[in-house]
């Protein structure tokens, strides 16, 4: 079945896997739901099929099996079982695959090896995207701007799993984002980690953003530090707008080895820890936005985190968002959700923040918001001493 996968056109990822399955398994019915880009619903894949098909993520037996990120079955008539296993790469929650069964070929051992599918199926998918779009596709309750188009390519994911942390990292309004973004890179050594806060709307703020992520990202390829990488992005901004745009920016370098963690604070993102029960806002000096001046120079200090930290980082969006009554989201706000999800995984946390976020709003916003949450577990002997 995997050479199968693997070789199949990339379009055709989910009709290898149900005749396979057909054939191995005696299955009745394979389904693939992708989550979409605002996590509220999983979209069908084979829409001509199911049409109608969007399954709720937050009270549909899919949607349950996507939060929990474990197997669940459901009885069906005739003696049928559906078994509805996460679509997930390395932390990447993707969607979820259905695969019907007889009743006496649903053992554990074929629980193991459908697990073992979604997850080959969900690797596939991220190799196909590259040449089709169909997955995209489904994944879109509605058109995305041309802004947002270009910023979700740019982002690296919306989750990521390893053995010293775990990140879960949203933007909103989904479909219609301008600005903001959020970057990693993960080394055997180190993780790099950027939050961007672009400014202006539509076209503008993203084609400024595009431009400061990438120069990020040219200076991190070759090897350069977090303060020289702010200053050589900072003078691909002014270069191009000779000052008229900026963009404010939160760079950090996390050792995996120690917890030591290197920062340059060039704006406005903002970040938060908890730790145990405490939650408190983790200040630095305020350095300039990228490209405000010609040649500004960057310094990176340092602070640490320790085994059950929990960071969140945030937009403007966030904490200045303000209800119909004028009152502001504010610090207080943002210490009783960061504590009210405190039982989540680091994945599902930005879209519950983002959730009562909405809820203090009440209408659309403009602005965007960006939430970015990320559990360190460290390496065995990090925080000793």
């Amino acid at each position: 079945m995997e050479r199968a996968v693997r070789t199949a056109a990339p379009y055709a990822l989910l009709d290898t896997v149900r005749a396979a399955l057909i054939k191995s398994y005696g299955a009745s019915a394979v389904r693939l739901h992708l989550a979409d880009y605002a996590l509220t619903v999983l979209q069908p894949v084979d829409v001509a099929a199911h049409p109608e098909e969007a399954l709720s993520l937050h009270n549909s037996p899919e949607g349950r099996a996507f939060g929990s990120q474990e197997p669940h079955e459901q009885l069906r008539h005739e003696d049928e079982v559906d078994h509805l296993l996460p679509v997930t790469v390395r932390g990447e929650r993707l969607g979820i695959l259905t695969v019907r069964l007889p009743g006496d070929r649903s053992t554990p051992e074929a629980v193991d090896d459908l697990t073992q599918v979604a997850e080959l199926l969900g690797h596939e998918i991220l190799v196909a995207e590259r040449d089709t779009d169909l997955y995209q596709r489904a994944r879109r309750v509605n058109r995305l701007t041309l802004a947002a188009e270009m910023q979700w390519n740019l982002l690296p994911a919306r989750a990521c799993t390893a053995r010293e942390y775990a990140i879960g990292a949203q933007l909103e309004p989904a479909y219609s984002i301008h600005g903001d973004n959020f970057d990693w890179s993960a080394e055997a050594g180190e993780l790099t980690l950027s939050v961007t806060n672009g400014m202006g709307e539509g076209i503008q703020a993203s084609l400024l953003t595009n431009l400061v992520v990438n120069a990020l990202r040219n200076a991190r390829r070759a090897g350069i530090g977090i303060a020289d990488q702010a200053s050589l992005a900072d003078q691909a901004l002014y270069e191009q707008y000779r000052g008229a745009a900026s963009v404010s920016t939160l760079l950090l370098r996390f050792d995996l080895e120690t917890g030591k963690v290197d920062v340059v604070d060039a704006g406005s993102p903002q970040l938060w820890r908890q730790r145990g029960k405490s939650v408190e806002r983790v200040e630095f000096d305020a350095q300039l936005p990228l490209g405000m001046f010609e040649e500004s120079d960057y310094v990176a200090e340092s602070f640490r985190v320790l085994p059950g930290d929990r960071l969140f980082f945030v937009s403007d969006g966030v904490y200045e968002a303000v209800s119909p009554r004028g009152e502001v989201y504010g610090d207080r706000a943002l210490a009783r959700v960061i504590n009210a999800t405190s039982l989540l995984p680091a994945a599902m946390v930005p879209r519950a923040v983002l959730t009562e976020l909405a809820g203090h709003r009440e209408t659309e916003t403009a602005d965007d918001a960006l939430v970015l949450c990320l559990d360190w577990f460290g390496r065995p002997g990090d925080g000793k001493g």
